[in-house]
C-alpha cells in the first residue's frame, strides 16, 4: 500500500467530464453529460427521482465507469454518499483517520525530518524543507481541530471510540460530512448533504460550502441550500433534445433559464402540432374534392369535372408529400401543473378551531379562524404537533379538548404528510375516480369534478398503472390531485414539498399565493418558508 502523501492542487484544481453516457438495464441513465468545475465553482446537480444524479456523482468520483465519455480530475477530493457502509468494526476515529491520512502522514514526516535536522544528518535541510512545505500545504496541524468544529456544529458523535455500526444512518452521515469539511479537499462531491441536518447543521454546512476555496459538486433537492450556495446548476431532467442543460447565475439563473427553456419547448411543440394538423386538414379537403370530382352527378358538367380529375390527383399527392415531409420532431414537453379554481366564500367563516388539544401530541391549546383567502404557516420542531393539528382541523382526529366548527357548505381537503397504503391492483386513474365519486355521493361536488389529466400531475401512462407500482413521488402527486378534486374552500397541506420535484413545488407554490381558498401549510422546507415569509405564523 502506497504511503505517498497526496498534496492538494489548490489553484490548479479542476474537474471535468465530457460526453458521459451510461445505461442500466437497457435504459439510458446519463446522456451526453458535460461539466467543468474549477476553484470557487459550486455546481448544483438537480433532477427528478431516477434522473441519474447519484450515478453521475459516482462516475465523477471514479467509482463507476461510464459506457463512454471521459472524466478528468486534478486535486484531492472527498465524497459524501447517502449511505456509508459499516464493516470491520470501524469506529468514528477510524473514519476520521482515513479522511485525515495525508495530514497525519505529513506530521509524521515533519517530526522525522525535524529529528534528522537536530542530529545534523546528511540531506536533513532538504528533507526538513520538503516536510514543512507538505504539512503547511495540508494545514496539517489544524486538521483535527477543523474536524472537531464540524462534528460539534453538525451535531455529530465526537467520541472517536464509538463503533460506526452503533450509529444511525444520519449519525454516520454527519460524522462523514464533518470529516470531509475538516479535511479541506480540493473537490467536494456531496449527495443530498442536508438530509440529516438540523437548523444549526444547515447553517454550518452553508457557510463552509460558501467559503470552500476549491470546487463543489452538490446533488440536492434542498432549494434553500441551492439558492444559498451554488454558482451554476446542471439539470438532468428531460429536455427537448434529450441533453442535460447547465445554467449559470446560481439557482436564480437556473429558475429563470429553466422557465424560458420550457416556454420555448412548449411553443415549438404547439407550433409543430398546429402545422401538422393544418397539413392533415389540407390533405383531407383535397381528398374530398377528388372524391367529388370522380363522381359527378349525371348530365351535369360531366366533361368539366372529368377534366379536373388529373389536377385534383396531383393536389392530393402534393399535400400527402407535404404531410409526409413534415416531421413532428419536438417531443411532447413534460407536464405542467394546472392549478384548478378552488372554492370561494368571501366574508364567511369557513373553519374555527377554539382551544383545541390532543393528548400526547398537541398539549398546548391552539385556536384559529379561517376565511377565504386566509394564509397560515404552522411551524415547530419535530413532534411539536403540526401534523396532529392539521389532522384535527381536517376532522380525521377528534380533539381531546376544545372544538372545531366547520361551515357546513365549506369543502375542506387535507394532504397528509405520508401517502396512505396503496391498493395492490387499483390504478391511479381508478383511485382518483373513486375519490371523485365519493365526493359526488356525499354531495360535496356535482358536475364540476376535475378530470385527472387536466391537473397536469400524472401522465396517462402513470394514471393507468396500479398505485402500488408508482414511485413515491407519483403517489404523492396522486394524493395532491385527490385533495384538489373537491375544489376545496380550505386546503390543509402537511409537508407538501415531500417527494415532489422542484419544478412542481415551484408551480404549486405559485398557485398557493393566488388562490382564493384558505391555505394552511405545515412545513420544514426552508425555501417554502422563505416563499411564504409574509404569511401569518402559528408556532407550536
Amino acid at each position: 500500500m502506497s504511503t505517498r502523501i497526496v498534496l492538494p492542487a489548490r489553484a490548479r484544481t479542476h474537474l471535468s467530464a465530457a460526453e458521459i453516457h451510461l445505461a442500466r438495464g437497457g435504459r439510458a441513465v446519463l446522456t451526453g453529460v458535460d461539466l467543468a468545475v474549477s476553484p470557487g465553482d459550486r455546481l448544483g446537480v438537480v433532477g427528478g427521482n431516477g434522473a441519474g444524479k447519484t450515478t453521475l456523482l459516482q462516475v465523477l468520483a471514479g467509482n463507476l465507469v461510464p459506457d463512454s465519455g471521459t472524466v478528468h480530475r486534478v486535486g484531492t477530493f472527498g465524497v459524501a454518499d447517502q449511505e456509508i457502509p459499516v464493516d470491520d468494526g470501524r469506529t468514528v476515529g477510524d473514519l476520521i483517520d482515513i479522511e485525515l491520512a495525508d495530514a497525519r502522514r505529513a506530521l509524521q514526516e515533519f517530526e522525522a525530518a525535524t529529528a534528522a535536522l537536530v542530529e545534523e544528518r546528511p540531506g536533513a535541510d532538504e528533507q526538513y524543507a520538503e516536510a514543512l512545505a507538505a504539512a503547511e500545504s495540508l494545514n496539517a496541524w489544524d486538521a483535527d481541530r477543523r474536524v472537531d468544529i464540524s462534528l460539534a456544529a453538525l451535531g455529530a458523535v465526537a467520541d472517536r471510540a464509538r463503533p460506526l455500526a452503533a450509529l444511525s444512518v444520519g449519525q454516520r452521515y454527519r460524522v462523514r460530512l464533518a470529516c470531509l469539511l475538516g479535511a479541506e479537499h480540493d473537490l467536494l462531491l456531496l449527495d443530498e448533504p442536508t438530509n440529516h441536518l438540523d437548523a444549526a447543521g444547515l447553517e454550518h454546512l452553508t457557510t463552509r460550502l460558501r467559503e470552500h476555496p476549491g470546487g463543489v459538486v452538490l446533488v440536492s433537492h434542498d432549494r434553500a441550500l441551492l439558492a444559498d450556495v451554488v454558482t451554476s446548476v446542471l439539470d438532468l431532467d428531460p429536455t427537448r433534445d434529450g441533453c442535460p442543460r447547465t445554467y449559470g447565475g446560481g439557482y436564480a439563473g437556473y429558475q429563470q433559464g429553466k422557465r424560458a427553456e420550457r416556454e420555448r419547448w412548449e411553443n415549438e411543440y404547439r407550433a409543430q402540432q398546429r402545422e401538422h394538423q393544418r397539413l392533415a386538414d389540407d390533405l383531407s379537403a383535397a381528398q374530398d374534392r377528388l372524391s367529388t370530382g370522380w363522381r359527378p352527378e349525371k348530365g351535369t358538367g360531366k366533361h368539366t369535372r372529368a377534366t379536373r380529375a388529373p389536377a385534383l390527383v396531383r393536389a392530393v399527392h402534393r399535400r400527402q408529400e407535404d404531410l409526409d415531409a413534415h416531421r413532428v420532431d419536438v417531443p411532447a414537453p413534460p407536464l405542467r401543473f394546472q392549478a384548478p379554481e378552488l372554492g370561494d366564500m368571501p366574508g364567511v367563516p369557513l373553519l374555527h378551531a377554539e382551544e383545541v388539544t390532543l393528548r400526547g401530541r398537541l398539549e398546548q391549546p391552539r385556536s384559529l379562524l379561517l376565511r377565504s383567502g386566509d394564509r397560515l404557516v404552522v411551524t415547530g420542531r419535530n413532534g411539536a404537533g403540526k401534523s396532529s393539528l392539521l389532522s384535527v382541523l381536517a376532522g380525521e382526529l377528534q380533539p381531546t379538548s376544545g372544538a372545531v366548527v366547520r361551515n357546513a357548505a365549506a369543502r375542506v381537503s387535507w394532504l397528509a404528510q405520508e401517502s396512505p397504503a396503496a391498493a395492490r391492483l387499483t390504478t391511479a386513474g381508478e383511485a382518483y375516480q373513486r375519490a371523485v365519486d365519493e365526493l359526488a355521493v356525499s354531495g360535496l361536488i356535482d358536475d364540476d369534478a376535475i378530470p385527472l389529466p387536466e391537473l397536469g400531475l400524472l401522465p396517462d401512462a402513470a394514471a393507468g398503472r396500479p398505485v402500488a407500482e408508482l414511485s413515491i413521488g407519483q403517489q404523492r402527486r396522486l394524493q395532491l390531485a385527490i385533495a384538489l378534486a373537491a375544489r376545496p374552500h380550505v386546503l390543509l397541506l402537511d409537508e407538501p414539498t415531500n417527494h415532489l420535484s422542484m419544478t412542481l413545488v415551484e408551480e404549486l407554490t405559485d398557485a398557493l399565493t393566488t388562490t382564493t381558498a384558505a391555505i394552511v401549510v405545515a412545513t420544514h422546507d426552508r425555501q417554502l418558508l422563505r416563499d411564504t415569509a409574509n404569511w401569518p405564523r402559528l408556532p407550536l
